[in-house]
């Protein structure tokens, strides 16, 4: 039977994933510096007052709404601030399903998506799962990271129906400038695109400079359609409760936001329990916050000290999120580095062509990763790269 063309080719395991099965299957220890789950990474959770949430009477009712519960949407709204409101926002099982929500109202097969590169390659099978194309657009380096939002409009095309921005980027940890927005939304504007704007990361500024964009949602009359997501999997660290959002702003706020509730009531995805526990949950995540950012300084400042005692090696800036860029020299394709690595010394990272970073001089790295491993990896891959 012919399977769908949106699918991969094979599901045969790049060189990278594969050897990292066979040191696993070997019983090799493997000493993870890639780690993005935070539930693994040694944090202490309110596990009483969770478990109190999601055994309030409310998780046994089923009452569906294709927008949310309305006390989870007033508690994100309330979360948010800057104005948002729970008439605002949809409730979705993940930031990935409002993607797919996202693409399903914005295009017909055929049509794409433009993303700027460096980027979380997740989109790409996003949008090819819905027909569309995600077109990736360079962005480039000088001194931090920049759109060039020349090319992105250089690359619109008849078939473009939206742009996709991180913010803070991930894995560059770009923040968008206050001049990139107001180009970027005006840029859409003329082109009759709609702005999706992921906000995962926004939470966890690092290095942020002063003339950052804190969240789209700062400007409460943007000239184009304007779609933020965000969820807990990063606001509280809590991944395995699913519930992500999507805020809807700009003009056709009202139609859209009628068109999504169509669309995710073909669905109702999100669960009860989550819904119900959703204002307690967005109430203790300043908490679970603040140990991960400290986790992410703490690991940010030893890797400078041991970066220190290598100088053939630099990091990039880190604006904000959970991840570093480790520049190093290009004597070996970034692939072939980490694959190096991984069987040399169990240790595993991320090559920079994961997330599309031209060239060969980049590894990356997760600052989530506990303090004492952390400084073991960088012990073990430092000397090698």
């Amino acid at each position: 039977m012919r399977l769908s063309a949106r699918l991969p080719h094979s599901f045969e395991p790049n060189a990278l994933s594969a050897a990292l099965a066979r040191l696993r299957a070997e019983g090799r220890e493997i000493l993870d510096l890639t780690v993005s789950n935070p539930t693994r990474c040694g944090f202490d959770y309110p596990e009483a007052d969770i478990r109190a949430a999601l055994s309030v009477p409310a998780v046994l009712d089923y009452d569906p709404d294709p927008l949310g519960s309305r006390t989870a949407r007033e508690a994100i709204a309330t979360h948010h601030g800057h104005g948002l409101r729970a008439e605002d926002l949809l409730l979705t099982a993940s930031t990935s399903e409002g993607y797919g929500l996202l693409f399903k109202l914005l295009g017909d097969p055929g049509d794409e998506v433009l993303v700027p590169s460096p980027g979380y390659p997740l989109f790409d099978w996003l949008a090819r799962l819905e027909g569309l194309h995600a077109r990736a657009v360079p962005s480039y380096f000088h001194e931090r990271w920049h759109l060039d939002l020349g090319a992105l409009e250089a690359a619109v095309s008849p078939r473009t129906r939206a742009i996709v921005v991180v913010n803070p980027n991930n894995p560059t940890g770009h923040f968008l400038s206050k001049t990139e927005w107001h180009g970027l939304t005006a840029l859409c504007a003329r082109h009759d695109l709609a702005l999706l704007v992921d906000e995962v990361f926004a939470d966890y500024a690092l290095e942020p400079p002063s003339d950052r964009l804190e969240t789209a949602l700062a400007d409460p009359d943007p000239p184009c359609p304007v779609f933020l997501l965000s969820g807990l999997s990063k606001v509280a660290a809590l991944p395995q409760l699913k519930l992500g959002w999507i805020a809807v702003r700009g003009p056709g706020a009202g139609n859209h936001r009628s068109a999504l509730a169509f669309l995710a009531d073909q669905y109702l995805s999100v669960s009860s329990p989550v819904q119900a526990a959703a204002s307690t949950l967005l109430a203790l995540a300043p908490g679970i916050r603040n140990q991960v950012r400290k986790r992410l300084r703490a690991n940010l400042a030893a890797l400078d000290a041991a970066v220190a005692a290598h100088p053939h090696l630099t990091r990039l800036s880190v604006e904000g999120g959970w991840s570093v860029l480790l520049r190093r020299p290009a004597v070996d394709a970034d692939d072939a580095c980490a694959l190096r690595l991984l069987e040399s010394t169990a240790t595993l990272v991320h090559p920079g062509s994961f997330f599309d970073l031209q060239g060969d001089g980049h590894l990356v790295l997760s600052l989530l990763v506990p303090e004492t491993p952390f400084r073991h990896g960088m012990g073990r891959i430092f000397p090698l790269i």
